[in-house]
């Protein structure tokens, strides 16, 4: 079984879509794989509980890989997409582009505090799509 879901950004940020993804899931066990569609956002299971993760964690990104324009980047050489660009590719490959969740009796086996976020590394807003693959048991 397959789908995608379609998530809009409204820039740097994470976007959760847990409970469209668990709307989406048949009975049964197997396993869901998630993949973002994009080389510049990423995915992350993270802590839905206090918004404050989601904020410390951009932050974190955006001084561990600061924009292109930014003096200790100046050894970039593409920048032909603008100065995020290129420091969203790199954010895209020190985070996972995919994931893969057990499933048993048709719910994720996700911690407690746990949900699915699509992380976009990109200045502006977006619309990106996740593929979706679940096969059960």
């Amino acid at each position: 079984m397959q789908t995608e879901f379609v998530i809009e950004t409204r820039g740097p940020g994470m976007v959760e879509f847990t409970r469209d993804v668990a709307d989406w899931l048949p009975g049964g066990d197997g396993l869901l794989t998630l993949m973002v569609r994009h080389t510049s956002a990423s995915l992350l299971i993270q802590e839905n509980a206090d918004p404050d993760v989601q904020l410390d964690l951009v932050a974190w990104l955006d001084r561990l890989v600061p924009g292109a324009d930014h003096p200790s980047m100046s050894y970039l050489t593409h920048l032909l997409e603008g100065p995020d660009d290129m420091p969203a590719h790199i954010k895209a490959a020190l985070l996972p582009t995919s994931v893969q969740i057990p499933v048993m009796d048709g719910r994720m086996q996700l911690g407690t505090w746990q949900g699915i976020y699509l992380v976009e590394h990109r200045a502006r807003p977006h619309r990106r799509t996740v593929a979706a693959v679940f096969l059960g048991a």
